[in-house]
């Protein structure tokens, strides 16, 4: 599920029966044994946990693909030629690093200078594993927040096993040392901005009834230095109604202009955006769906999801900052995509505007720049069939660093200087994973029950045979408006592509590939029409003979878990292998589980008559049913995941159980959401969900 969405928040077919499933005659439950699972870390479902890993783990540790796997995907993970991607910061570049010796990671710095070159010498500001060892704890690092425009002081974000919930300590980069008697916010689901050296304007749980119904923090507060938290001034307060909360942000440019925003969220997608002045609060007249990515030249920029005067839906505008500060700004178009086109991020340089977007899911970018009476723009030369995004951008100068990557092609990262018609130049190169040798990428195009097109890639050895005998893995997110790109594949090279396999991204909808329209055309009770994309895919799969049910494996987490929950129920004949993570699987009960309840604009409510008979008629924990042929599914979760929560996964596995039906079941105990609070952690996922796959489709281990 998303963590972040158009930069507000602290760092995711009218009818189930258009798909032909006999799955969506389910009735809806009345009852939940499992109620009880839902007790997060309980004694009694920790007991479960347990029980369950004991019975997993043996199944796939004792495979010996698993052992070689493992060493493979920790090798690359820990590998010490990786790109240190950079983070320009007080005029130098910083990087967050991990490796074998430091698997919990090193924040470093060196000169931009410096960081040109091959082997850059670092500086270590903060070690994240020597901390947690002296303070006991297991530390997760969540990033920085900078005080502009020196960025001399940052809040460091720490969290505790990997969860959503983080504290905030200040830093001094000059010194190298957190700021004794400085800014420290204790743990909670929070926001925290800038507004001078002394002071910061912070949504947290300030007690009873400052957290809305989903858990996040509704009120805002202006904090002093050498003050305590219980003398903070409240300066804006939503609703507890409200789905994502309410947070501040301090829009700065080169210039010295300077403008404070509060984004209410009272729904995931949008809400109200609102300008802070010491005279008080006002709501700007812009769709909820608009939101301010940054400021050039005392511009604001908007990105927007609705119709904004003249402005369409999926484009970029931008209004005078004096505008805005008064409560009046009135849109000026600055970018406009073609139908095909999306724009994926938006990025502010010292005085250029910088939007990488894609044209049929292939990457590009545009520089703007300021002209009297809007933007000129110019085009920046990139591959073609691959994905472009910002690494790192500052105001304080033009220069912009670039990552350029593909499915075979390893990530490179290029510096642009956004103020040159010179072409990017590549700074480094990540040293390939797998040997490529023979593969090739095509996209293709599948025909979904609607008759819409749904592109997707496919990535195979040039010479496999057309028999279906092929074995598969494929993908998708198919929510929230976010897109999925080419990436290189790394470790899914390695570990699947070089055995043999093929690989397969769906570009399905309910994301963001072809901007706002291909998201809104899954939302709510429109979302059958993503299944049936996904599912539409691989029937054409089938008729190119490229695989075959019996050698397909579908994978997803979060959202995309609850992709893979719903095909398995809805579906169950088109795939043999189905590994679903940190998934949504009750739609029934979502919205009492976790942050579940800030999700209702995506997923829709089960309290709206209409909304419900829905939910209940997709829900994969719902839905199961006795006497059915399921693939058997691999399951896993993390008990630190605060967001999705692993109550989803273990009801479903539970309900497996009790119709006597088999599955792997696999919870780690630290990782939250993202599920690596390490690389071993993440090594170990890696190893384990491929040796499930390569189980299940490409057969027993040869004997030794």
């Amino acid at each position: 599920m998303m963590r972040a969405t158009r930069g507000w928040m602290m760092t995711v077919a009218a009818a189930l029966l258009a798909s032909g499933s006999a799955m969506a005659q389910t009735a809806p439950m009345t009852d939940d044994p499992y109620i009880w699972l839902e007790d997060k870390d309980g004694a009694k479902p920790l007991a479960w946990v347990e029980a369950e890993n004991a019975k997993t783990l043996p199944r796939l540790q004792n495979d010996p693909r698993y052992a070689t796997f493992y060493q493979q995907a920790l090798a690359i993970a820990s590998a010490t030629d990786r790109i240190p991607m950079p983070e320009q910061t007080f005029g130098r570049i910083y990087n967050f690093w991990r490796d074998a010796d430091h698997p919990r990671g090193l924040w470093r710095w060196t000169t931009e200078a410096d960081y040109a070159t091959a082997n850059p010498k670092w500086t270590v500001a903060l070690d994240v594993d020597a901390l947690g060892k002296a303070e006991g704890k297991q530390w997760v690092w969540h990033g920085t927040t900078c005080l502009p425009p020196e960025e001399r002081f940052c809040l460091v974000q720490l969290s505790e096993g990997g969860e959503d919930a983080e504290s905030m300590r200040e830093f001094d980069l000059k010194t190298g040392q957190f700021v004794e008697g400085g800014f420290a916010l204790p743990k909670s689901k929070q926001g925290a901005a800038w507004l001078d050296r002394d002071t910061l304007l912070v949504s947290r749980d300030w007690g009873a009834g400052t957290m809305t119904n989903s858990s996040y923090p509704f009120v805002v507060k202006m904090v002093k230095r050498g003050q305590p938290l219980s003398a903070a001034t409240e300066i804006y307060r939503g609703e507890p109604t409200d789905q994502l909360g309410s947070y501040a942000r301090v829009l700065t440019d080169a210039e010295g202009h300077r403008v404070v925003l509060i984004g209410r969220r009272q729904t995931f997608f949008g809400g109200d955006t609102l300008v802070w002045t010491p005279q008080g609060v006002k709501k700007l007249p812009i769709p909820p769906r608009a939101q301010p990515v940054g400021m050039v030249d005392g511009r604001v920029i908007f990105q927007t999801s609705d119709p904004w005067g003249d402005v369409p839906a999926g484009a970029i505008a931008w209004a005078p900052v004096a505008e805005v500060e008064a409560g009046r700004p009135a849109p000026r178009l600055l970018f406009r995509p073609t139908p095909r086109q999306a724009v994926q991020s938006v990025a502010v340089t010292k005085d250029r505007v910088l939007v990488s977007y894609t044209d049929n899911v292939r990457g590009r970018v545009s520089v703007f720049s300021p002209t009297a009476d809007g933007f000129g723009k110019r085009d920046v030369a990139v591959p073609d069939n691959m994905a472009v995004g910002f690494a790192s951008t500052t105001d304080r100068s033009n220069t912009a660093y670039m990552t350029v990557t593909g499915f075979i092609t390893p990530t490179r990262l290029e510096v642009l200087d956004a103020a040159s018609t010179a072409a990017p130049k590549v700074v480094k190169t990540l040293p390939a994973r797998f040997d490529a040798t023979g593969q090739v990428v095509e996209q293709f195009e599948a025909t979904s029950t609607d008759g819409t097109k749904i592109p997707y890639f496919l990535v195979h050895r040039r010479d496999r045979p057309l028999d279906g005998s092929t074995p598969t893995i494929m993908t998708a997110y198919g929510g929230f408006e976010i897109s999925r790109l080419p990436t290189y594949l790394g470790a899914t090279g390695k570990l699947w592509l070089e055995n043999g396999g093929a690989f397969v991204l769906a570009n399905i909808r309910g994301g963001g590939e072809f901007g706002p329209a291909w998201h809104d055309a899954g939302r709510k009770t429109k979302r059958q029409i993503i299944y049936d994309d996904f599912a539409s895919v691989a029937r054409d799969l089938f008729r190119r003979k490229i695989t075959s049910a019996q050698k397909l494996g579908i994978y997803g987490g979060s959202n995309g878990g609850l992709l893979m929950g719903v095909e398995m129920t809805q579906q169950p004949d088109l795939w043999n292998a189905v590994s679903i993570g940190v998934p949504l699987l009750d739609m029934v009960r979502y919205q009492q589980i976790a942050a579940g309840a800030s999700w209702e604009d995506e997923y829709g409510s089960i309290t709206k008559p209409d909304e419900a008979a829905f939910l209940r008629r997709i829900s994969p924990y719902a839905n199961l049913k006795k006497g059915v042929k399921y693939p058997e599914p691999y399951i896993w979760t993390t008990t630190k995941d605060d967001r999705v929560g692993p109550q989803h996964a273990r009801k479903f596995a539970a309900r497996l159980k009790e119709y006597g039906m088999p599955y792997f079941y696999y919870e780690d105990t630290a990782g939250g959401h993202s599920g690596d609070a390490d690389i071993a952690q993440r090594a170990k996922l890696d190893a384990l969900q491929t040796t499930y796959f390569a189980q299940k489709l490409m057969g027993p281990a040869p004997a030794r």
